[in-house]
């Protein structure tokens, strides 16, 4: 049986590869995005989730980086109002570490780099007036004030898959390249699935946004780069709330490091992040005694009440795979991309580096020079489109939830609050023709219904449980034990007759 020829393979489904896979399929190209797990699983849903021009880049003299961040922090806010949303940070002064005129001048530099238009700009603040130093130690009386971004970060790399998927292309999860065969002008890749089903695809050009696993797929495919990725593991606690207002703290560290201490979750404070250097396998990272113990350390610095190790509720790690510029420490390696185009047959694009924040720019770029090469399609689009859900009025998420409970007055509003920070304005397709709480289906678990596990099932390529939990949600922090298992037997039970109908897509050869 012959392969399914596609212009552009993307392998890696996190939020470079969905990224590129978007921008390309909105341009009229054939795309397919293949990710051996689940989208997001790894990098992609263990960052600080923050929009951020990265305000400590700027020590490194990497304004280049920090002016692109900024850029793009409000082109990504009113892109998914529902998942991204400004945030104003305190950083108390603490003058053994930085003087004060020289966190002005980073401020004004920040405020300065690039435009705003939805964000407000920095200030200082008496911390013995204003609420944001209620929770501190008393000897903190200045700080200062300033704009970034929040984002439910697994759930924007989903709505880019989703929105590959509306423009034309085809989405593979839990699909592994096991061989990658390299002629004069295209590739034969062979995918083997979770079941071990094989089948084989060509493609023009292929694109390595594996992540940090950009260096084993370059070897699958038999393809020498000069660059490599130098991985940094980043750890994060999660403690019950610490403070009542919607601030979020930047604290200074003697090790020249910072902390974030951020309102998560309505219920709890996230605290992050470490840089530490790591050498095992990506999939299996995870936060050290050493580490956590750091994070409770710098954030008792600051706080009155102080963090212990006991207090920590759930923690996560992530390896990112940071472009290798050889710099002394893991903490000032950039946080920049290079896009590294290989011609010297069948073309290859591989991906090193970049973050969250600038990942549709690097779409963006790469998708040009994917596009030059292929010859044909359109222009650049993404600047000032939606993703799925971000048709908001007045890009107002609350408001929106408001308008869920005059629409569906049975809708609980926690639920619709849920659902509108959740799905946004695709919620009505979740809630469909109910006319009653109980047309949403059986409750699976605490305010997970039916309707909403087949929306995620078909929409959102959920297939286990943590999908449901931790990557499309973070409902794993505030559901009982064993919601899990209930929601996994669910899926089990319905998932195979949900996607029948995607199932024959492309063919498959036996293994």
């Amino acid at each position: 049986m012959q392969a399914v020829q596609y212009d552009v393979l993307v392998v890696g489904g996190g939020i470079n590869g969905a990224g590129i896979a978007r921008d390309a399929a909105g341009r009229g190209l054939s795309v397919l995005l293949c990710e051996r797990d689940d989208l997001a699983q790894h990098t992609s849903s263990n960052s600080t989730k923050l929009i951020h021009g990265g305000l400590r880049y700027l020590e490194y003299y990497e304004f280049g980086l920090v002016r692109k961040a900024l850029q793009e922090r409000e082109v990504l806010l009113k892109s998914a109002p529902h998942i991204m949303w400004p945030l104003r940070f305190v950083m108390p002064h603490d003058s053994h570490l930085r003087p004060a005129w020289l966190i002005r001048a980073g401020m004004f530099l920040y405020d300065h780099l690039a435009r705003r238009e939805i964000l407000p700009g920095s200030r200082s603040v008496n911390l013995r007036r204003h609420a944001t130093g209620e929770p501190l130690r008393d000897h903190f009386r200045k700080g200062f004030i300033y704009s970034d971004g929040w984002v439910q970060d697994a759930r924007l790399v989903t709505l880019c898959a989703m929105d590959a998927r509306e423009r034309g292309a085809t989405v593979l999860t839990r699909t592994a390249v096991v061989s990658a065969r390299r002629g004069p002008r295209d590739w034969r890749v062979t995918l083997r699935d979770e079941q071990g089903k094989e089948r084989e695809v060509g493609c023009r050009l292929l694109v390595n946004a594996a992540g940090p696993w950009v260096g084993e797929l370059l070897g699958i495919a038999q393809v020498a780069s000069r660059r490599q990725v130098r991985l940094v593991k980043g750890s994060h606690i999660v403690v019950k709330r610490l403070f009542d207002h919607p601030y979020a703290y930047i604290f200074q560290n003697p090790d020249k490091r910072i902390i974030f201490a951020i309102p998560y979750e309505d219920d709890y404070t996230l605290i992050g992040t470490t840089d530490v250097e790591y050498h095992g396998d990506p999939a299996r990272v995870a936060i050290d005694a050493d580490e956590t113990a750091y994070l409770c350390e710098m954030a008792s610095r600051y706080f009155k009440r102080p963090v212990a190790v006991a207090d920590v509720v759930w923690s996560y790690s992530g390896v990112r795979p940071l472009l290798d510029d050889e710099s002394a420490s893991a903490a000032s390696v950039t946080r920049d991309y290079e896009l590294v185009l290989d011609q010297s047959s069948a073309p290859v694009l591989s991906v090193f580096g970049g973050k969250i924040t600038t990942f549709r720019k690097l779409a963006e770029e790469a998708t040009d020079r994917l596009q030059a090469l292929i010859g044909h399609g359109g222009g650049a689009w993404t600047e000032r489109a939606k993703l799925p859900g971000g048709e908001l009025p007045g890009n107002d998420a609350e408001a929106f939830a408001a308008g869920l409970c005059q629409s569906w007055p049975w809708l609980p509003p926690a639920l619709a609050r849920r659902y509108a920070r959740t799905y946004g304005s695709r919620a009505g397709r979740l809630i469909g023709e109910a006319g009653a709480l109980a047309d949403l289906g059986a409750e699976i678990a605490p305010g997970v219904y039916e309707a909403e596990l087949r929306y995620l099932v078909r929409e959102e390529f959920v297939r286990r449980a943590d999908d449901v939990l931790w990557r499309r949600s973070k409902l794993g922090l505030h559901l009982p034990a064993d919601a899990a298992t209930r929601i996994a037997a669910w899926l089990q039970d319905n998932v195979a007759k949900l996607t029948e109908t995607n199932e024959n897509d492309y063919p498959v050869m036996q293994a």
